[in-house]
């Protein structure tokens, strides 16, 4: 029972095996069936979708070739064009060749026929002058050298009045011309020229403030003067004070000061000594916008600024009473209009003019006449040779080397010869001022010194470091002596010797 049971295991697994083998076998061969189909179908999709783009690169290979072919007809059709255009100027050009030749031929031929008539009339000339010498007996140069000199016989008398006629004519036309010229010329310029003086005046608020300016016994007011070499008046007119000194500079300085100090409401010796040098500072950009301002007026480009500022000390320098810095202007305006109307180098004469007068601002520090000091500044700073010359004769010291000289020199003399222009009374008297400081200066030991009250009195400032009390004495009595000796004077002169010590310590 239990071998049967067995055997029939055995069989039931054998036929188990061979089954599953079976359907197995079955479900491969469908799976690779199914595979192959879809392979071929995948193939067919390909050789469809293959031929279809062959037929769409075919399609675009032959519109590629008909539009290349169409291109190349539309470029046989232009270079074809081209070509026939090019063929009918070669037409035209070649029938105007052959009008040219025909033209040619023809000047040719007119040429000879002149050239012959021309020949037969220099043969007719001769012979009629072989004519007329064996008629005359004289040759050709002996009959003009005959007429010649009768003419000039018969005509000497009407050809000397016509002469000194043209000459009179030519001398007064020259000279109206150069009035006319001139007179235009000082029309065009209508600079206003305001007398310098030797005085300025300065408004004050109240008579509150003018008391300090005094201050307790009068010790501010003799520091301002101390200080700043300028005699203020503060008692003759009401609600103003009078700054009176010869120097242009000092008045200046001077009322900037006052300007300061009755701003600050402070006023007291020691502010008094620092707003006047603050003053001076400020008088020194004066000095350079002046300058400046100058070359600005005239239409001068590119100086040095050390030389503007040289030309701006001129706005404080008089001659004659009249201010140098406006003077040079007016010489500059004037030498160029009068370079333009006569057809000079304007640019020149209008530089020429401008610093014609620059050693003014130095003749007092440098030796030499103001022209010679001039010349070497503006040889020192570069300036065109011709502005130069055109300065340098403006008082005869040097020949004039260019029509623009002549200029400048003429613009000088009518800016210095107009009438109110010039005082030579006060120049005169602030040359003495002058020489009466520059005398003082030259002992030692002396710091500053100013010329005050007309020149009725020399302030000696001196060093004290130098100078004892005793000294001082000494020196006030050499002063005098040497200005009895050397200068000249109407009344008398108070030298005022000032000795001041000063003990300065600081605490850190």
């Amino acid at each position: 029972m239990e071998i049967s049971t067995l055997i029939v295991g055995i069989i039931a697994i054998v036929v188990g095996v061979g089954f599953g083998y079976y359907i197995r076998q079955t479900i491969a061969k469908n799976q690779v069936k199914t595979a192959e189909g879809k392979t071929n179908k995948m193939i067919d999709e390909a050789k469809v979708k293959s031929q279809e783009m062959t037929l769409e690169a075919k399609k675009k290979s032959v519109d590629i070739l008909e539009k290349a072919k169409e291109e190349e007809r539309s470029r046989e059709k232009k270079v074809e064009e081209g070509e026939n255009r090019l063929a009918h100027r070669e037409e035209i050009v070649d029938k105007r060749m052959e009008e040219i030749d025909r033209g040619r031929g023809a000047l040719e031929k007119k040429a000879k026929e002149i050239q012959g008539a021309r020949k037969e009339v220099e043969d007719l000339r001769t012979e009629e002058m072989v004519r007329i010498e064996k008629i005359s007996n004289l040759t050709q140069d002996q009959a003009k050298k005959a007429l010649l000199q009768l003419v000039e016989e018969e005509s000497k008398d009407d050809l000397a009045k016509q002469h000194e006629k043209l000459l009179k004519r030519n001398s007064e036309d020259l000279e109206k011309e150069a009035r006319n010229i001139m007179t235009q010329v000082i029309q065009k310029y209508s600079r206003s020229h305001a007398a310098e003086v030797t005085t300025s005046t300065l408004a004050i608020p109240s008579d509150e403030v003018k008391g300090k300016i005094i201050g307790k016994e009068g010790r501010n007011i003799r520091a301002l003067e101390r200080y700043t070499g300028v005699v203020i008046v503060v008692d003759d007119t009401p609600d103003s004070v009078i700054l009176s000194s010869f120097d242009p500079i000092r008045r200046e300085v001077a009322k900037i000061t006052l300007e300061k100090l009755i701003d600050d409401g402070r006023i007291h010796p020691t502010r008094i000594e620092e707003s006047v040098k603050e003053a001076e500072k400020e008088i020194d950009g004066r000095v350079r916008e002046a300058g400046e301002a100058a070359a600005y007026e005239v239409g001068i480009a590119g100086l040095n600024p050390k030389l503007l500022y040289i030309l701006g000390r001129l706005r404080y320098r008089t001659s004659f009473k009249q201010n140098v810095l406006l003077h040079s202007l007016e010489v500059s305006y004037l030498a160029s209009t009068l370079a333009a109307e006569l057809g000079c180098d304007v640019k020149a004469a209008r530089l020429g003019g401008l610093l014609h007068d620059i050693g003014k601002a130095v003749d007092h520090e440098v030796q030499g006449t103001h022209v010679e000091i001039g010349i070497k500044i503006m040889q020192k700073f570069g300036i065109d040779e011709k502005a130069i010359l055109a300065m340098r004769s403006h008082h005869d010291e040097y020949p004039y080397a260019s029509p623009e000289a002549y200029l400048v020199s003429a613009a000088d003399a009518i800016s210095a010869s107009r009438p109110g222009a010039r005082r030579d009374t006060v120049e005169n008297y602030i040359k003495r001022l002058e020489e009466l400081e520059t005398l003082t200066g030259s002992f030692d030991g002396v710091e500053k010194c100013y010329a005050i009250q007309a020149g009725r009195e020399i302030r000696v400032i001196v060093k004290s470091e130098e100078i004892d009390d005793n000294t001082a004495f000494k020196l006030a009595r050499s002063i005098a002596d040497k200005i009895e000796e050397e200068l000249k004077y109407p009344g008398e002169i108070k030298v005022n010797v000032l000795r001041e010590t000063r003990a300065i310590e600081y605490a850190r």
